[in-house]
């Protein structure tokens, strides 16, 4: 797999045009990207409502929004926090705000006021961007914070897009360094105190170039876009490859299983997280046909169950192409384009990437076939957290190995697995369990949908192997059974001290498995039993 030894070399594998020597050296995203147009009367964004944007629009349409930034006083280096509807204006003020030279700061749409308050308050931003139907809620934090507010409805309109209809299209995209901020994400949050990814422009652009040229991305290419845009999935990924490669998306407001099938005929690429591609497996109109045009499905932000990837592949002869990517790091690894797409692992590192597994306490790389901590080094490897250099120090090897918090392991294939976050760990009396392992077992049997385990505080053994499981109906399998079968395929500690059933598992927005909140409700689950 080939190495790239710096980021200019990306740019020249892919094909996208390399900055000349006698060019201003801005590296700004934006300005990358306006250098690949080769055509600015080509289609970037259709919406399913016949909205048509082309290239060209979106430079003029980005000089307009960046000039209304700069006219509210955002100036280089300012934060724009932004939460609102998924739309194509959304998209405009994402790259606008990069022209204008500030840093993009997108925020989950299901946060509360009183959620977002945190997130203002450390950010300090000089703008705020919202639905007009929190405009109000959000004036005191704004004017605690220092920062003006302007709306954005879910059809894009809004005061903000009022004022940029006001301006000139002409605008000098601000020069930027490629260590310059291009984006602060917030991690989720499941433990602790969010923490701000500083994300820079080399970063996404290493990210965008080296997926290009990996997933075959080309200019006849249309993704069918149907993931949030708070998210590096959404709006790293699946935009910025498309656009720098000259392709086009199908912009959907979000998931609908009706409008996904009904449109698979006029796309080539879908991404998506495994809800997704659970969901399609549901309808009716899933089929060879339907998916015939296809190239390429990619999953990601949670693990797919192999049971639902063979399923896509019986159904529409396409194999899913399973990937790993953090906040912090946009994507890693991925499954080869061309090669197996082996169920339950995310392939091997990304050209200019390197993967390790390291022993968590010591640090010193473990063999192959062992599990430890996944780290993580190159181009497209975050910057540190936001006004956290402690935790970023903690988080960093002294060789740059970024240290995910995922627990992992590299088959004989050489193929990476994911075993775990470090966090759901499961020491009981003096083992350790990793949750994956026990979660294949049990979703391996028959009537069982998924299954999520868990540590809970216990007082024999520490902490106590739980499972909870989703079940096709409550007649299709039982404890017993279960645990039955356990016993033949664990060791005695492996095996869950409680099973319960659930109809469905907590999840996050994008589809992740939230086990801190299965964690908080069964914790006094062995204190009251022996009680």
């Amino acid at each position: 797999m080939p190495r790239f030894r710096n980021i200019a070399d990306l740019g020249l594998a892919t094909g996208l045009r390399a900055q000349q020597p006698d060019e201003p050296m801005s590296l700004n995203l934006f300005d990358r990207l306006q250098s690949s147009i080769a055509d600015p009367s080509r289609l970037a964004i259709e919406t399913p409502e016949g909205d048509r944007t082309t290239y060209g629009d979106l430079v003029d349409l980005t000089g307009r929004m960046a000039q209304a930034l700069v006219a509210r006083g955002v100036k280089p280096g300012d934060r724009v926090a932004v939460q609102v509807e998924k739309s194509v204006p959304a998209i405009v003020l994402y790259l606008a705000t990069l022209r204008a030279g500030a840093v993009y700061l997108p925020l989950n749409t299901a946060y509360t006021l009183a959620e977002l308050r945190y997130f203002i308050s450390d950010s300090e931003p000089s703008l705020i961007v919202c639905d007009p139907a929190v405009r109000d809620g959000i004036g005191d934090m704004a004017q605690e914070a220092g920062a003006a507010v302007e709306t954005m409805d879910p059809t894009g309109q809004g005061s903000l897009s009022a004022l940029a209809s006001e301006q000139n299209a002409a605008f000098a995209t601000v020069a930027r360094t490629g260590d310059d901020l291009a984006a602060i994400l917030y991690t989720s949050g499941t433990t602790g105190r969010s923490k701000g990814a500083m994300l820079t422009h080399d970063n996404l652009y290493s990210n965008a170039a080296t997926l290009v040229e990996f997933w075959r991305f080309t200019r006849d290419d249309v993704l069918l876009h149907a993931l949030p845009i708070y998210h590096t999935h959404g709006l790293f990924v699946g935009t910025n490859v498309t656009l720098f490669s000259g392709a086009s998306m199908l912009f959907l407001s979000k998931f609908v299983p009706d409008q996904i099938v009904s449109l698979l005929p006029r796309a080539t690429v879908m991404m998506g997280v495994p809800t997704f591609y659970v969901r399609l497996l549901q309808h009716a109109g899933l089929t060879r046909e339907a998916a015939s045009n296809m190239r390429l499905f990619v999953s990601g932000s949670a693990p797919l169950l192999a049971e639902t990837h063979r399923e896509w592949q019986s159904r529409t002869g396409h194999a899913i192409l399973e990937r790993y990517g953090m906040t912090e790091t946009n994507m890693n690894t991925s499954n080869p384009y061309e090669g197996d797409r082996v169920p339950g692992a995310v392939g091997f590192p990304l050209p200019g990437v390197e993967v390790r597994i390291t022993d968590p306490e010591t640090g010193v790389t473990v063999a192959d076939g062992e599990i430890g901590m996944i780290e993580i080094r190159g181009p497209n490897v975050f910057k540190g957290y936001w006004r956290m250099p402690e935790k970023t120090e903690a988080e960093f090897r002294p060789d740059g190995f970024f240290i995910s918090g995922d627990l992992g392991m590299i088959d004989a294939r050489g193929y990476l697995q994911i075993v775990g976050r470090g966090k759901d760990l499961i020491i009981t009396g003096g083992f350790n369990v990793y949750p994956k392992e026990v979660e294949s077992e049990i979703d391996a049997l028959p009537g069982v949908v998924e299954s999520a385990v868990v540590g809970v505080s216990h007082p024999d053994f520490g902490e106590g192997v739980t499972a909870i499981v989703v079940r096709s109906s409550p007649e299709a399998i039982d404890e017993q059974v279960i645990m039955a079968a356990l016993q033949q395929r664990l060791a005695r500690f492996k095996q869950p001290k409680h099973i319960a059933f659930v109809d469905d598992l907590p999840r996050n927005t994008m589809g992740k498995v939230q086990k801190n909140v299965l964690r908080e409700q069964y914790a006094k689950l062995y204190t009251i039993a022996a009680g």
